[in-house]
């Protein structure tokens, strides 16, 4: 049986191994040289990283490179238009399992989250610190610090919804914050405060299953404007809770990863973790 001492000093020793494979030149450190900067032996790494992962060091490595989006792109692309027919939205853990939603009325949008109090408090995940926000009625935004930092990942959730009131809160996000990581079978409720068009991005993000990916012209065809591609992609850029709406997911045609709004290293190791999750499953 795991103790929590255990749990606890399992998930540091992957998060540090993530951050070293990240910010290693390819091909990437060999698992003998992983353990050494870990100070563990190269069999306990490669048990450690596998069970919590889903595959090995080297194999990750491999979902992290930069053209494992082609690869994506070429053989796990959905058409969104019938992914529901073909069962697809069905693959997605997280969308059936651990995510319900609901949406804010346009005009309470439009009053800028005024008469709302939004609970905030960090968490660790494994892309980095992780700025969850939300309501009574669940997550209304998260943001990943690795790359812009925690100050600014902070005044950027707080701008959008300027007129909210903000309260320290983790003890009431922790359940949905583990949900989300999948460290709980709990359900992450999710309560999307956008403009209807960009609920209508959101929700067809929420249909492209773990593993799988899009392009940006696709969720504009799958809404019913093939024209807007530009509008989508700033839609898809101002998701506010980025993995759990996993605007990740949606690539440029060419493959290219495009951008994202909480830095692209960010962006890759979420597709390389659901690409682990998949393989191993």
């Amino acid at each position: 049986m795991t103790t929590d001492a255990e749990t606890a000093y399992h998930y540091n020793v992957i998060r540090r191994a993530l951050d070293i494979i990240d910010e290693s030149d390819a091909p990437g450190p060999s698992l003998e040289d992983l353990a050494t900067a870990l100070k563990m032996s190269p069999a306990h790494l490669q048990r450690v990283f596998s069970r919590w992962v889903g595959v090995s060091p080297k194999r990750y490595q491999q979902f992290l490179a930069l053209d494992h989006a082609k690869t994506l792109l070429r053989e796990k692309f959905t058409t969104l238009a019938t992914a529901d027919q073909v069962g697809l939205s069905g693959t997605g853990r997280l969308h059936d399992l651990f995510v319900k939603w609901e949406a804010m009325s346009p005009g309470e949008f439009a009053a800028g989250g005024k008469g709302l109090t939004i609970h905030y408090g960090w968490f660790d995940s494994p892309f980095g610190p992780a700025l969850v926000m939300g309501t009574a009625k669940g997550i209304c935004g998260m943001a990943f610090a690795a790359e812009t930092g925690a100050d600014a990942a902070m005044l950027d959730m707080q701008t959008r919804w300027p007129n909210a009131e903000y309260t320290e809160n983790a003890q009431m996000l922790a359940p949905w914050a583990s949900a989300a990581f999948g460290q709980s079978d709990d359900v992450a409720q999710l309560f999307l405060i956008g403009a209807p068009f960009q609920i209508k991005v959101w929700e067809a993000l929420l249909q492209i299953p773990s593993g799988h990916v899009t392009t940006y012209s696709e969720i504009a065809q799958s809404i019913g404007n093939p024209k807007a591609v530009r509008a989508v992609g700033t839609a898809v850029g101002r998701n506010p809770i980025s993995w759990l709406i996993p605007c990740h997911r949606a690539l440029r045609k060419s493959g290219g990863l495009g951008g994202y709004h909480w830095g692209l290293p960010v962006k890759r190791a979420m597709l390389a973790w659901e690409s682990a999750e998949a393989e191993s499953a």
